[in-house]
């Protein structure tokens, strides 16, 4: 086993990182201060422990298990390949780049860009910064794998969200730990989980962990599975109280897109008028002009002008539209959507 002979801030924040803790969990395992903790992990090498406080880590790290001891040596050894904090800014960078081409389907890049530091690095190497980059990058590949429609099995988005929660329970930032509950609420949604993500989203409407935002979406989200099982009036007024939350939050997009599911309630429920008259405010009224969105927005009016025989044929080329941009992107999981609008429409 190796042995410390003057603990400083980096072998106490490798000890932390060999035992698998967050920071509050290794303070109370020690039974020092958590802003002791912290100070180690942001000083590093230019603090030391008090004297009692290193023989506190040093009975800590030979009561460690023999893989927890390997661990610790790795980290400490000074050939040991992990994130350096020169190359933090450049990874934020990335994941920055990576928002915006995610954002604009443009998912070989973005794919590119993730890789390229969740290949180089094993999480358990990282301090508490580097975990946090790979959390997020890991988020990220789970939107894309999730809009691409790779939602479940080892290359998929649950997987990439499932580890990407335990990494942020670990970081105790319980923000970032709900908000991938409800992205995994929306692999349920679509993958025909219709029940359960209804019962997810509702308990993460009233989740005081969100923001206002992300709570309004898993309202306005309850009413998306509601709809999807049939339950349209019901589904319409959980929509429409969402509706008024991203009024009142200033949130434009989110409130143009509240419209989009509120039309397709409405023409589930039979009422074409008013369908049209939401998925109007929806076309005229949304900032984002995103492939995604389009695709999303379009498949929605094809679906309505679909459900009136007079208007049966602008709803296949308005679906033609779409698809054909579905196509071009990479949007798996539209494309079956769209498919399935056709088939219904044939059956």
């Amino acid at each position: 086993m190796v042995s410390v002979q003057q603990w400083t801030g980096r072998e106490a924040s490798a000890l932390r990182a060999a035992l698998r803790m967050s920071t509050r969990a290794f303070a109370e395992h020690l039974g020092v201060a958590l802003r002791t903790v912290a100070k180690w992990e942001s000083l590093g090498i230019a603090t030391q422990p008090r004297p009692d406080t290193q023989a506190i880590l040093d009975t800590a790290l030979a009561r460690a298990n023999p893989a927890a001891q390997a661990r610790f040596e790795a980290l400490v050894s000074p050939d040991r390949k992990s994130a350096r904090p020169a190359d933090h800014e450049t990874w934020t960078e990335d994941i920055e780049r990576a928002v915006v081409c995610v954002n604009r389907q443009n998912f070989p890049f973005a794919t590119s860009l993730l890789n390229r530091w969740l290949t180089r690095h094993d999480p358990y190497d990282l301090d508490d910064k580097g975990l946090y980059l790979y959390g997020r990058s890991l988020v990220l590949l789970g939107d894309l794998q999730r809009d691409q429609g790779a939602i479940l099995g080892p290359l998929a988005a649950r997987h990439s969200y499932v580890t990407a929660r335990g990494m942020f329970t670990e970081l105790a930032i319980p923000r970032r730990v709900a908000q991938i509950e409800l992205s995994l609420a929306v692999v349920q949604e679509m993958s025909g989980e219709l029940e359960a993500s209804a019962r997810q989203y509702d308990l993460l409407a009233g989740d005081e962990r969100l923001s206002l935002r992300d709570r309004a979406r898993a309202r306005l989200w309850v009413g998306t599975a509601l709809s999807k099982e049939g339950n349209n009036e019901y589904a319409t007024n959980v929509m429409t109280a969402a509706t008024r939350a991203f009024e009142d939050l200033g949130e434009p997009e989110d409130w143009s897109v509240a419209h989009q599911k509120l039309a397709l309630a409405h023409r589930g429920a039979g009422d074409l008028k008013q369908a049209l008259h939401y998925i109007d405010i929806a076309r005229t009224t949304g900032t984002v002009d995103s492939p995604m969105q389009r695709v999303r927005q379009d498949t929605a009016y094809g679906h309505i002008l679909l459900s009136d025989a007079a208007t049966r044929n602008d709803g296949l080329f308005v679906l033609d539209q779409a698809a054909q941009v579905a196509q071009q992107y990479g949007l798996s999981h539209q494309l079956r959507s769209i498919e399935g609008i056709r088939r219904g429409q044939q059956g």
